[in-house]
């Protein structure tokens, strides 16, 4: 009897010494931790899983090592909430993982498509991490992975932004791609998303609309996308968006580019006293026989010194009429500024009655008054030929019809003010 007392016991001291072992509840190519259920076997070249794993891992780093293939290999491990299979040789993410996953990191491998049952049963998973990859497409299934907080596809092939998107989703790393659009819809659903990466593509413009449903977003990269900035019927939106979000813009587009399209219509100036004048009214040379009908007179009170004339030698054969261009701007922004003249014909009494101050022959006088602005403003000197500014007047509504002929007594008045102007120029 105590005999066999004795033998029972040297059984279970070697059961308790070699089953351990035998077992391998950590492998020897591997090192591991929390009760053996951490288990690291990176960088050790491996091919084939090691033996003696434990069913109940928690967390396994295979990353670095030589697998090609881990379908079906990885199912049993029901406890496992963190796989590092990174650095590898995988074609495609390891089918039938265990659905208590909460972290797959599976960088720099060779996958070239996420399909959709790689993650379709993956209700636990919130980080999901395959960049650095070949992976031209990305098939999400609708309402899957409703627990992803963190996706990263940076590095990859994409063409385009992956539809069905986590609406749960906070992180979205799209950098380092070959995406130049998005579809409509895309990002609609994604209201808790706080940072979107989307720099280093070959984005030009983003459409309408796509980040308006964004309400928490934080940060968002847009450098090194060759966005076309001359493009004024896509690129105002994404450059109206950058200036309107409250988000940190990393890389706004079009930063450094003049935006052509940008510049609007400027308000029509107003009318100075010459102009309410009915004896000098800029028209267009096109319209100068448009109307018959004459304009009703108003004073003019004072003439700012700063208006400035110019002598032009007298022509041998013909007395022409003093001629003051004028610009004015066009319709539409891209139009150049049009030029406008001022037109006056003299009667021989106000040529007569001029003879004293202007010698034998009457000298033609030219006046050029500039106003508003060209549309290639920003390369021209800010200067104008003459300055014409309205001091103590009261104009009246500008009249924009043309007389065909002026009375005497209107061409009168009209080289008396003229007179009255190059005596004060000359002051």
């Amino acid at each position: 009897m105590e005999y066999q007392i004795l033998n029972t016991s040297t059984c279970l001291l070697v059961l308790l010494v070699f089953i351990p072992t035998g077992l391998g509840i950590c492998p020897s190519s591997c090192k591991c931790s929390g009760n053996d259920r951490n288990v690291d076997c990176s960088g050790r070249n491996l091919t084939v899983l090691p033996q003696g794993l434990q069913d109940n891992l928690t967390y396994l780093n295979l990353s670095f090592n030589q697998f090609v293939d881990l379908d079906h290999q990885l199912t049993r491990f029901t406890n496992l909430r963190t796989l590092d299979i990174s650095n590898n040789w995988l074609k495609n993410v390891p089918a039938h993982l265990p659905k208590s996953l909460w972290e797959l990191y599976a960088t720099n491998n060779n996958i070239k498509v996420l399909q959709k049952l790689d993650t379709a049963y993956q209700w636990n998973l919130r980080v999901l991490d395959v960049s650095r990859n070949m992976v031209e497409r990305a098939v999400l299934i609708n309402n899957t992975l409703s627990s992803l907080k963190f996706l990263n596809l940076s590095s990859n092939k994409l063409w385009t932004v992956p539809t069905n998107i986590p609406y749960n989703i906070e992180t979205v790393d799209l950098s380092n791609n070959f995406l130049s659009q998005i579809l409509p819809g895309t990002l609609v659903r994604l209201q808790h998303l706080t940072s979107l990466y989307l720099h280093n593509n070959k984005f030009s413009y983003i459409p309408d609309k796509a980040f308006d449903q964004l309400s928490q977003l934080q940060e968002i990269t847009l450098y090194n996308n060759p966005w076309s900035c001359g493009d004024n019927q896509n690129i105002p939106y994404v450059l109206q968006w950058v200036q309107g979000t409250a988000a940190h813009v990393e890389g706004a587009p079009c930063a450094e580019q003049p935006w052509p399209w940008a510049s609007t219509v400027p308000a029509p100036a107003q009318p100075t006293a010459l102009d309410s004048s009915p004896m000098i009214k800029g028209t267009k040379a096109a319209d100068r026989e448009a109307s018959a009908a004459a304009s009703e007179p108003t004073k003019v009170t004072k003439t700012h010194k700063q208006f400035k004339a110019k002598e032009v030698p007298p022509l041998a054969t013909q007395r022409p009429p003093a001629v003051f261009p004028s610009t004015e701007w066009g319709d539409g922004p891209q139009e150049a500024a049009a030029t406008r003249t001022i037109l006056v014909q003299g009667s021989a009494e106000g040529n007569a009655s001029l003879a004293p101050a202007t010698a034998s022959s009457t000298t033609p006088m030219t006046l050029s008054i500039t106003s508003g602005m060209p549309t290639n403003y920003s390369k021209m000197p800010q200067s104008t030929t003459a300055t014409l500014r309205k001091e103590e007047a009261t104009p009246s509504a500008p009249d924009t019809r043309v007389p065909s002929r002026a009375s005497r007594w209107q061409m009168g008045l009209l080289w008396l003010a003229l007179l009255h102007a190059v005596a004060m120029a000359m002051d």
